[in-house]
């Protein structure tokens, strides 16, 4: 595929008429032959030379074919590259009042906001969204490239200061709401990462596969980090795996950096080829052209047809 040619202006090509033309002429004119006086006797006929001085005669056709060429601006295609796939990352952090809870020297909500902060340091190049949610949702960060509005964000959304209306854990429409959020990138591969600590009453009676079947459908993967004591929630747990994820339980900050590393490896960044790009390939033609030039000059000083 390398070498296959093409031309970025291709009706420049309709040129090619014109040494094509002068080709065929040449050779019919060729064929008539050229008369030489003889006084006494007939010429040997020489097939050799007048080959040769007929050949000489169509480089200049040949000239202009190149130059044809060269004009119409040809190209070639490079060889295919590998782009790395855009990973939409939207984080679902829970900033219930129990978010506030002692956690390793502070809180549960400043370990969660720290271990995000150092999730993003190795996975750049991806797009990242940052949602809050306890009884309401509240989208803070859009999806982007950007991060540096998550190290703004978390002393304005301390479990502590937000309204009270936020107080409660409604995980079922966090995750419907960030579903809405990522549905709307259509580039990349969609990920929700949810931290929270609580059990969350809307994902009863089988409202956890059906919000499930709603993700998977979008293509959309949760990782679920449950940042407090006891066992995971059974709702919880079977929501990320049917979306083909998984959920963590840490036991203290280092136990939840390497929950995010571990996301992370799960979570591999893919590759995929992208098309042949289309480049210059002047070189072959100019060459060529220098070629047919230096021929024609060299032909000029010996191969010409007999002046009379």
């Amino acid at each position: 595929m390398d070498t296959l040619s093409l031309f970025r202006r291709p009706e420049a090509l309709v040129l090619l008429v014109v040494p094509i033309g002068l080709v065929v002429w040449h050779l019919v004119a060729a064929r008539r032959g050229v008369a030489v006086p003889v006084d006494g006797g007939g010429a040997r006929p020489r097939p050799g030379w007048s080959r040769a001085v007929t050949a000489a005669g169509l480089l200049p056709a040949l000239l202009l074919g190149a130059a044809v060429l060269l004009l119409a601006e040809p190209q070639r295609f490079g060889a295919p590259r590998s782009k790395r796939v855009l990973t939409n990352i939207q984080f679902c952090v829970d900033v219930s009042g129990s978010m506030t809870a002692p956690f390793e020297g502070g809180n549960r909500y400043d370990a969660a906001m720290a271990a995000i902060n150092g999730f993003l340091d190795y996975r750049e190049g991806d797009a990242f969204g940052l949602t809050f949610f306890g009884h309401n949702v509240l989208h803070w960060v859009p999806l982007t490239s950007d991060v540096s509005a998550f190290r703004c964000a978390p002393p304005f959304m301390e479990p502590g200061k937000i309204p009270p209306w936020f107080n409660g854990t409604l995980i079922g429409k966090a995750l419907l709401a960030c579903r809405k959020e990522l549905v709307e990138r259509e580039e990349g591969d969609r990920m929700v990462l949810l931290i929270s600590d609580g059990q969350s009453a809307d994902l009863w009676g089988g409202r956890d596969e059906e919000i499930a079947r709603q993700l998977v459908e979008d293509g959309i993967v949760v990782y679920a980090v449950h940042i407090a004591p006891g066992g995971i929630p059974d709702q919880v747990v079977r929501l990320a795996s049917l979306t083909g994820g998984e959920a963590f339980k840490p036991e203290d900050r280092d136990g939840l950096a390497r929950v995010f590393q571990r996301i992370d490896q799960m979570q591999k960044t893919r590759l995929e080829k992208t098309r042949p790009e289309a480049i210059d390939h002047f070189e072959p033609f100019a060459l060529g052209g220098l070629g047919v030039l230096g021929l024609f000059l060299l032909a000029s000083f010996a191969l010409r047809p007999t002046p009379w």
